[in-house]
C-alpha cells in the first residue's frame, strides 16, 4: 500500500469524480493521501475532506502564488484549523519565481510568517520552491529552530542542496518529473540521496508521470514514482514503498493505518 505525500484533491479538476476517486484509493493500492491546501479556501476544503475520509490527511497554508491576498487574519484562521486532529502540516508554502503571481517581497514575508506559524504549532511545513533555490535556502536557514522539520515538495534542486536541507531536518520528496527521460537532476537526486531521506508524491492533478504525462494526475499514479526510484537505485520496488511509507509516518507521528 502506497502513501501519496502531496496531492490536491481539493482542486476543481476533481469536482466531477472526487468521491469515487477517494473511495477507490485502497482498491488502487493507496493507503494515505496528504491533501495540501494552497490558499485559505482550499485549506478549509482539505480539512473537511480529512474529516470525511479515513485515508485523507490535511495540510493548510498559502502557496506563494496567493500570498498577495494573505492577512494576519488568515494566520489566525490557520491556527484554528490546525487544532483539528488530522491536520499534519503547514503547507504548501514557499517561493515561486517562475510566474511571480505575487510580488517577491511579499512571498518572502509570508514564507517567513508561515514558517513561524509552523514553529508556534510544532508542526512540520511543506515547501514549494520554483526557481528560488537560494532564497528558499537562506530563509529556511535564518528561520531554523530546534524541532524544525518538513518536506521539500517535488524537489527540483541538486544533490548538494538536498543534503543541506536534510541537515536542517527535512525530507526530499520526488514526484512525476523523476520519470521523465530528460529529468537528469531529479534522477541524480533519486540515485544519490539515501532512501531514508526520501518521500514520494504525485502533486495531483499536476505533473503526471510517464506514461500519463500531460494528463490529469491521480494519487494512484504515485506507484510510477516508486517504480522509477527502485529502477534508478537498483533495489526492489517493495523496499522503496516500505521505506518511504515509514519515513512519512515517522515525520508525521502516525501509527500504521489499516
Amino acid at each position: 500500500m502506497l502513501i501519496d505525500s502531496h496531492a490536491h484533491l481539493n482542486d476543481e479538476r476533481f469536482d466531477e469524480d472526487r468521491e469515487q476517486l477517494i473511495n477507490d484509493l485502497k482498491k488502487n493500492g493507496v493507503e494515505i493521501v496528504l491533501n495540501i491546501g494552497y490558499d485559505l479556501e482550499s485549506s478549509k476544503i482539505s480539512v473537511e475532506l480529512a474529516k470525511e475520509y479515513s485515508m485523507i490527511y490535511a495540510a493548510i497554508g498559502t502557496h506563494p502564488h496567493d500570498v498577495k491576498d494573505m492577512t494576519e487574519e488568515t494566520l489566525d484562521i490557520y491556527k484554528s484549523l490546525a487544532s483539528e486532529d488530522k491536520v499534519l502540516a503547514i503547507g504548501e508554502i514557499g517561493l515561486d519565481y517562475h510566474y511571480d503571481n505575487s510580488p517577491r517581497d511579499l512571498q518572502k514575508i509570508w514564507f517567513r510568517e508561515q514558517i513561524r506559524l509552523a514553529k508556534s504549532l510544532d508542526l512540520p511545513y511543506i515547501v514549494h520552491d520554483r526557481e528560488a533555490h537560494a532564497d528558499i535556502f537562506n530563509i529556511m536557514k535564518e528561520e531554523l529552530y530546534s524541532g524544525a522539520r518538513g518536506i521539500l515538495h517535488c524537489y527540483s534542486g541538486d544533490v548538494e542542496l538536498a543534503h543541506e536541507f536534510i541537515k536542517m531536518g527535512f525530507m526530499i520528496s520526488l514526484a512525476g518529473p523523476v520519470t521523465f527521460k530528460n529529468s537528469k537532476t531529479a534522477k541524480r537526486v533519486a540515485l544519490e540521496i539515501p532512501l531514508e531521506h526520501l518521500l514520494i508524491e504525485t502533486d495531483a492533478p499536476y505533473l503526471a508521470p510517464e506514461p500519463f504525462r500531460g494528463k490529469r494526475n491521480e494519487p494512484a499514479y504515485v506507484r510510477y514514482v516508486a517504480e522509477e526510484i527502485a529502477k534508478i537505485k537498483n533495489i526492489e520496488y517493495e523496499e522503496v514503498v516500505r521505506k518511504t511509507n515509514s519515513n512519512f509516518k515517522k515525520l508525521f507521528g502516525l501509527r500504521d493505518v489499516n
